[in-house]
């Protein structure tokens, strides 16, 4: 079979079977899915041969490259031990070691993990957790959540009712618990002179008038430290989130850190929340924590809250599960994971990697079309100047044409690399970029 007439059957099969995510399903009749034959480092590849710079981590999850021989080598090993037994009653070795070397990554802070499958779930779970606490702690009158404008935490109902994008959320409205929303950090919005810390705190008082008012009904906030993805990557001061812990101590409030995205060295250090000198009650992980392989969600909590579960009561244990709950080999892919970063000093080597991507990005912050050109670790962002309404959708594909895999948000073109990107692939992943502002 001629590899041509193998991307054409691919291409055929997946429309008629695959409902694709995030996707209206009617474009692909002239904007036709790319087929993926295989994927080494940081290119994904066609049958044909056609390549392309998976510069978005194939949605932020990749971080040491496809077919990362470490993690091949650590899940061909699990293969032959265990591949999964139910963690209801049972318990194995890789989840009880992912458990313990990540609670010693918040320095014990946060010792008790308890696992999903991805990061919509975390954040149901982190969401639920807080609220039966509060049940189990004798006030059940905090029900009520609140979280940043044009935040973004899943499209599962309760992840979906503290999001704040109207395309996830406005069709399911009325499926959806209410919560409130207060002013973002987002320092895109500071005013002309005003600095990001400046309007970090400005946008506090937003928060602190909210916890005023509605802390006697008010379970938790949830945030995404340091950068807001979907709202096209919003950044904002570390300063914002020392407030915000302090305001919830003060009020008697959880804080839920939404680290889906943001941690595993995304933002230049392991968990973003470091970065404030805090330690949050809930901290939601996925994404980066499994390399990219496969599918694993933690979270993690202080004793505090685990002690209120802790009775003889059923009613009083906290009521969820599924059932891949901690699955072995996701675990310890999870593991190899945190063994590259330990081996290779990853978060340091980092920061000379973003110094290297960020000087090779010069010109395209210089660019005449570009605004809002930021950084943050292993994220860079910048709005271009368009008056396409269809410019996320074409700009995808002529990157395409271009080897290059990026998926702007609205207007905001983003890069995302794995942390493996060398430095001829900077320098394509820059260079095309700039031709393709400069048509």
């Amino acid at each position: 079979m001629q590899t041509s007439t193998r991307n054409s059957l691919l291409l055929n099969r997946s429309l008629a079977a695959v409902w694709h995510p995030c996707t209206q399903m009617k474009q692909h009749e002239s904007l036709p899915l790319i087929p993926v034959a295989r994927a080494a480092g940081c290119w994904l590849y066609d049958f044909d041969g056609r390549r392309y710079l998976d510069a978005v981590s194939s949605w932020w999850v990749n971080l040491f490259g496809h077919g990362n021989a470490h993690i091949n080598a650590a899940l061909r090993d699990q293969l032959d031990t265990l591949e999964h037994a139910m963690l209801a009653g049972f318990t194995h070795e890789p989840v009880v070691e992912l458990s313990e070397r990540l609670s010693a990554l918040t320095g014990n802070a946060l010792g008790h993990c308890f696992y999903g499958s991805d990061g919509a779930s975390a954040v149901e779970i982190a969401l639920k957790m807080s609220f039966h606490y509060w049940r189990n702690s004798g006030q059940p009158g905090k029900t009520q959540f609140v979280s940043l404008q044009g935040s973004y935490h899943g499209e599962t109902l309760g992840a979906l009712s503290v999001t704040d994008v109207a395309l996830f959320k406005d069709t399911y409205a009325p499926l959806l618990r209410t919560s409130l929303q207060v002013q973002s950090p987002d320092w895109r919005l500071a005013e002309t002179g005003e600095s990001p810390r400046d309007y970090a705190l400005r946008a506090v008082k937003s928060l602190r008038q909210h916890l005023e008012q509605h802390h006697a009904t008010t379970a938790a906030l949830i945030v995404e430290p340091l950068v807001q993805g979907a709202t096209g990557m919003a950044m904002y001061h570390a300063a914002y989130l020392s407030e915000a812990r302090a305001l919830c101590d003060r009020y008697g409030v959880h804080l839920i850190a939404d680290e889906i995205m943001t941690g595993f060295g995304r933002t230049g250090t392991m968990f973003a929340h470091e970065q404030a000198g805090i330690v949050p009650d809930f901290l939601c992980l996925s994404k980066g924590i499994t390399g990219g392989y496969l599918p694993l969600s933690v979270v993690m909590t202080t004793d505090t809250v685990y002690n209120a579960f802790y009775d003889d009561k059923v009613t009083r244990g906290f009521l969820h599960s599924h059932s891949y709950t901690g699955n072995a080999l996701a675990c310890r892919a999870a593991l190899a994971t945190l063994e590259i970063f330990e081996q290779k000093q990853i978060v340091t080597s980092n920061h000379r990697l973003s110094a290297m991507i960020t000087d090779a990005a010069v010109a395209i912050a210089r660019h005449p079309r570009v605004k809002h050109f930021r950084n943050a670790g292993m994220i860079w962002a910048f709005e271009v100047e368009s008056g396409d309404p269809a410019f996320a959708r074409n700009f995808h594909q002529a990157a395409l044409s271009k080897e290059l895999l990026l998926r702007p948000i609205g207007n905001t073109i983003y890069f995302m690399p794995p942390y493996v990107i060398t430095d001829d692939e900077i320098a394509l992943l820059t260079a095309r970029t700039l031709e393709l502002l400069t048509p």
